[in-house]
């Protein structure tokens, strides 16, 4: 399989999102208990997600869920290596600025 290294590097990267989502979120959660983080949807249509979700647990799901698509259909593998690829660095981007604020 010519894709099998690209998928295992996006499972990768894709972990790496999903443990700084859990440490993004739980700090969404304290911000919430003192009033603050009052938005409905962290990404907008534009970059692409159909989940529309206040914390970034979700968005992670979502491409997960993805990143399972793509490894069992190999007939639009680029297309959709194409299309995932930048959901993903979007997540990893916003929850690295959202780490850097929050401190």
């Amino acid at each position: 399989m010519p894709h099998t290294r690209v998928i295992e590097q996006l499972k990768q990267n894709l972990q790496t999102a999903y443990r700084q989502a859990i440490d993004a979120d739980a700090k969404l959660d304290e911000l919430k208990k003192v009033g603050h983080g009052k938005f409905a949807s962290i990404f907008g249509k534009q970059q692409g997600f159909s989940t529309e979700s206040n914390r970034f647990g979700p968005y992670v799901q979502e491409l997960a869920q993805q990143l399972t698509e793509i490894s069992a259909d190999n007939a639009n593998i680029n297309e959709q290596i194409e299309q995932f690829v930048p959901k993903l660095a979007v997540l990893l981007q916003t929850l690295q600025a959202f780490k850097n604020q929050a401190k």
